[in-house]
């Protein structure tokens, strides 16, 4: 073969010449009919080329579950306004998800909205939620944070009860459920959840009862020689006679229901076991000796033991109650007293014993011996003959509850009748008969007993819950038309109703009540006020403020935070007053002064302003916001003098000056006002208004004429100095006072002196002017002030002089 184009080696013959046909088949696939393509099957083919490749790829994750939402949202920078719709937006969503049964979503968007803006549907919303996750714990905290932002909430009573229905505490539940039943009676749910509650807690009360207790009986034979033998000990159960068989009671002696009337008896033959006698009295006897006595346990041997057939029930009574001069409790503790001779009513004293021993006994759970010592005494009653039909009455109702206790609902009855026929509408006797009704299952006595307690007393809470109950067995029994069998329900005189003796409170106790509600009021106002301080909300804290002040207007605190907020609101003058208000409560009020200087800053009134700020370090000189606020109104009020001088000031009135030389005397100048002619002045001594005290004073001052500015402040009465000094008040003139006052009139009026004093600091912007006096200006007040001290006076003493220079030192 020629070499291939293109190739620069050429193949030899030998290795390239092959035969055809295994070329052909080795190389090249013969082509199929068209009628073998229509058998292909492409999809088998691809499966078996897919099965000859190794998968090497990992498994496909595939995430089924929601994206993670964020529980919480940052509304730190929203306002109130801007929070709620914006928290009903993720309730929303909570809702959407709630209903397209996503429990977990709706719980992350209520815990959006509620880290918003906290309300009450996002709180019952998500506890609604959370009870359908079975997160008990979870719901249970919601509901607890809708009780207490809104108490009786009957949703979050609902759900809670819910909650404590699948967490187990039925009795809790049921409290829930009545409470909401009582406010809405049409409540199916919360009905159907009652029922299944009750339900339940009927079925776990079998568990709960106390089982009877298994009591080591031993059996002591007394001989003749005083010693006892005692006999092989055996348990004996409660409900078994002593003597290991079974007791049986004749039928007349069985009462209605059977299971507690059977009063055991022994043999007769005269053995050593003893029977129980039939009699009131109820004590073990023997029928062969005299002196057959039983040991409980590690008793003294002194005590018999009386076992009853009553369910168990078992008391220890004194063999011989006559004997002896200690007396021991029956049924009580061996170190337990008990007076037992106690006086019960008109009841004589033996009497009133077998009543307090029952009582003991009936407190023991000792029920069937508690009601043979009530038996006895309602026949000692019957004999003795004497008329207390009080005192009967509670023996009946004292052994009918006794029978209620040991299952005997007919006995019960019978002696709550007797009851209530020696004293009508008495409260305890009817409830016990509604019970044994009940137990009976004759619903319409038992409604109507129920009833008439309600009538007397309608706090019984018992007496509401078998009301509610009993009514659901009737409506299921006898249909709508269940009250027409009922039998009548007696109406209760008002004279028998509890609840109706109460006497009103007098007015004493009423404004003790008033007084309770308005401090808890005012300190919920307060801690709300204080709230919204915090977050900034000044219009709603003023607005709660005030209300405090209506409750309690004499109240210093409110007034200054009140004040806080109308700073904060740029009501100067309502600030101002609050303060002003607060000074009258407390005059010493740190506060009070300080958010006043503030307001008088804010009114522009800096003298006013640094006035208060100077009062506030005086009394604590390390309040650094008041060195601050001092400093800056100090150049306010520089500036504000400042562009006050630099006004046009009104035109001078022209004083008349007449140099005098040597010793010549020369008339005074006069004028209409009168004046005087001093050494080298002469001024107006009688001043009429404060503009011409002015002239005058500056006339003496611009002489250096201290004579003359004596003899002025000796013709101006020292109430008038403020007044007249208010619009000429600087640190010269302050000054040149001090020196004339010290120079020359100090000498001759001290009293006047110090009555000047006295008068002088309360002028306007008296403070601020002190505050710009130089050093050698203030020694001249500290001068004059030592004068004052030492001179004689009867007007004033050197404590009055010290603290009125306290006002100027």
């Amino acid at each position: 073969m020629p070499p291939i184009r293109g190739s620069n080696c050429s193949i030899p013959l030998s290795q390239t010449s092959v035969p055809k046909e295994k070329r052909n088949s080795s190389k090249r696939t013969l082509p199929r009919d068209y009628r073998e393509w229509d058998k292909f099957d492409a999809e088998k083919e691809c499966e078996r080329i897919n099965g000859n490749l190794v998968k090497k790829d990992p498994a496909v994750m595939i995430n089924t579950g929601h994206p993670k939402i964020k529980t919480k949202v940052d509304a730190t920078w929203l306002t109130e306004q801007e929070k709620l719709p914006l928290a009903n937006h993720e309730k929303d969503k909570g809702n959407e998800a709630f209903r397209a049964n996503d429990y977990e979503e709706a719980v992350a968007y209520y815990s959006r909205s509620l880290s918003i803006k906290p309300t009450v549907a996002a709180y019952n919303n998500r506890a609604q939620a959370e009870i359908k996750l079975k997160h008990w714990h979870n719901a249970m905290s919601d509901c607890l944070r809708v009780l207490e932002l809104e108490p009786g909430n009957m949703k979050a009573l609902l759900r809670r009860a819910t909650v404590y229905n699948h967490m187990g505490n039925f009795r809790m539940a049921a409290e829930d459920l009545r409470t909401v039943l009582r406010e809405e009676p049409q409540n199916a749910a919360a009905t159907q959840l009652l029922s299944e509650t009750e339900k339940k807690m009927k079925e776990c009360q079998p568990e709960l009862q106390c089982k009877g207790k298994k009591i080591l009986i031993q059996e002591v034979e007394e001989e003749d020689d005083d010693t006892k033998t005692e006999q092989t000990a055996h348990p004996v159960e409660p409900s078994q006679a002593v003597g290991g068989e079974e007791s049986s009671a004749a039928p007349g002696e069985r009462g209605d229901m059977g299971n507690a009337q059977k009063k055991p008896h022994g043999r007769g033959d005269g053995g050593p076991h003893s029977e129980f006698n039939s009699s009131h009295h109820g004590h073990w006897r023997s029928k062969g000796a005299s002196s057959d006595k039983y040991k409980v346990g590690q008793e003294p041997k002194e005590k018999a033991a009386n076992g009853t057939s009553k369910r168990g029930s078992t008391a220890s009574v004194p063999a011989d109650q006559s004997s002896g001069g200690k007396e021991t409790p029956v049924g009580g503790n061996a170190g337990e007293s008990v007076n037992l001779d106690a006086p019960c009513g008109a009841l004589p004293p033996p009497l009133a014993r077998l009543k307090n021993e029952g009582n003991l006994l009936f407190k023991n759970g000792q029920f069937a011996d508690a009601l043979e010592k009530y038996s006895q005494a309602i026949q000692g009653y019957t004999e003795s003959g004497i008329d207390s039909p009080e005192d009967l009455c509670t023996l009946y109702s004292n052994r009918a509850a006794c029978y209620l206790k040991d299952g005997n609902s007919q006995e019960c009855i019978q002696d709550c009748t007797r009851a209530l026929e020696l004293q009508s509408f008495s409260l305890k006797p009817l409830l016990r008969r509604a019970m044994a009704y009940e137990s009976l299952e004759r619903y319409r006595k038992a409604y109507v007993d129920y009833k008439t307690v309600l009538q007397i007393d309608s706090g019984v809470q018992a007496a509401h819950d078998s009301v509610n109950r009993i009514t659901r067995l009737l409506i299921e029994q006898d249909g709508a038309e269940w009250r027409e069998n009922l039998p009548d329900i007696p109406r209760v005189p008002l004279s028998a109703q509890q609840h109706r003796r109460e006497e009103p409170p007098s007015a004493e106790v009423l404004q003790a009540r008033a007084e309770r509600k308005a401090e808890v009021r005012f300190t919920a106002l307060k801690q709300e006020g204080n709230e919204f301080v915090k977050k900034g909300q000044y219009q709603d804290a003023q607005g709660k403020y005030t209300e405090c002040l209506k409750l309690k207007p004499e109240e210093c605190a409110i007034y200054t935070n009140r004040a806080l907020c109308y700073l904060k609101l740029e009501r100067f003058a309502e600030a101002k007053q609050d303060c002003d208000a607060a000074l009258r409560v407390e005059p010493t009020n740190k506060k009070a002064f300080y958010r006043r200087a503030l307001a008088n800053k804010g009114l522009k009134d800096y003298l006013a302003c640094s006035s208060d700020l100077q009062e506030v370090l005086q009394q604590d000189p390390n309040v650094q916001e008041a060195e601050k606020e001092l400093e800056e109104v100090t150049v306010l009020l520089r500036q504000s003098l400042a562009n006050a001088d630099a006004s046009p000031a009104k035109p001078r009135k022209t004083v008349p000056i007449t140099e005098v030389k040597g010793d010549e005397k020369t008339p005074s100048v006069t004028d209409s006002g009168g004046s005087h002619r001093g050494e080298a002045t002469a001024i107006n001594l009688r001043p009429t208004n404060a503009y011409e005290f002015g002239q005058a004073l500056n006339t003496a001052r611009c002489g250096g004429d201290t004579v003359a500015c004596a003899d002025l402040l000796a013709s101006t009465t020292p109430e008038m100095l403020p007044q007249l000094l208010s619009t000429q008040l600087d640190g010269n003139t302050i000054s040149f006072v001090m020196q004339s006052l010290d120079s020359h009139l100090l000498e001759k009026d001290p009293n006047l002196v110090y009555q000047h004093l006295n008068h002088l600091h309360t002028a306007n912007r008296f403070s601020v002017v002190l505050m710009l006096l130089e050093k050698d200006e203030r020694r001249h007040m500290t001068q004059l002030f030592e004068h004052l001290s030492a001179a004689q006076s009867s007007e004033f003493t050197k404590n009055d002089v010290q603290n009125l220079a306290n006002k100027y030192i």
